[in-house]
């Protein structure tokens, strides 16, 4: 079985489950510990980030590349059109997704957690234990913006990463108005690389993140609830209800993360 090395709120794990769900690809979740685990990551794959996709004894990193992977592995139900046009815009638009909504999305969310003490536990997967979950909400406010600053979190960065992320959210409204989806009747790597990494802008409806059932539906402010929006998320949650795998009632192997081993 594939075994993905994820954090569960990583949009870029989730971009991932998301095109192995849609690919109908059975496989299982490994959480890496921030950290320890980190340096386990690193002596079975030579990087630390996730998420790492490991089929046999091979190990594949970076969304982008497991998608390609994916695609010459496992042809059924493809990612990228052969058509070259749409082959080229596919390929254009996922890139262009990793690197504004992907990045961007973090600075945004970043706000909203360092505002809200409840919201920022209720972020923890619901299998984290207690005592991590109190040591979260007792991070005091003044401490997580000291610390947004110290990895470019300023104010300023957060301010104009949503003043961003509100026009790509436009503009991918406009380009969904008269279309199923991004390139057309068919969905593509374009769709899935949009739609995953858009989930910390607002959780998806259903059951698919390992999250609070409150938080569904939630996010960052101004843009979550923001009725000019709306249109596009529907689409996103609708892209979910086609292809997205829930939680509830899939077999543990493919459900809830297992936590990565220290040899």
């Amino acid at each position: 079985m594939l075994e993905l090395y994820q954090w569960e709120l990583s949009q870029y794990s989730e971009k991932v489950r998301l095109i192995l769900d849609y690919k109908g690809l059975e496989y299982r979740k490994i959480e890496v510990t921030p950290g320890i685990g980190q340096v386990e990551l690193f002596r079975l794959t030579g990087q630390k980030q996730v998420p790492v996709l490991k089929d046999s004894s091979r190990y594949i990193v970076d969304s982008t590349e497991i998608a390609k992977y994916l695609d010459s592995q496992y042809p059924e139900r493809p990612l990228i059109p052969q058509d070259p046009k749409k082959r080229g815009l596919a390929l254009l638009i996922e890139e262009w997704a990793d690197e504004s909504i992907g990045i961007k999305s973090r600075k945004a969310l970043f706000s909203a957690i360092s505002q809200d003490q409840n919201f920022r536990k209720s972020l923890l997967p619901t299998s984290t234990p207690d005592i991590f979950k109190n040591l979260v909400e007792g991070v005091p406010t003044d401490f997580l913006k000291i610390l947004g600053f110290g990895v470019g979190y300023s104010p300023d960065v957060v301010k104009s990463a949503i003043a961003d992320l509100k026009q790509d959210l436009e503009a991918l409204t406009l380009l969904l108005a008269d279309s199923p989806y991004l390139l057309g009747d068919e969905p593509s790597l374009a769709d899935l690389a949009v739609a995953g990494l858009s989930i910390l802008l607002k959780f998806p409806d259903g059951a698919y993140l390992d999250l609070p059932a409150s938080l569904r539906g939630k996010g960052v402010p101004s843009i979550a609830d923001n009725p000019d929006y709306a249109s596009f998320f529907a689409w996103r949650d609708r892209l979910y209800a086609q292809f997205r795998k829930p939680l509830i009632g899939v077999p543990p192997s493919g459900s809830a993360p297992t936590a990565i081993q220290i040899e």
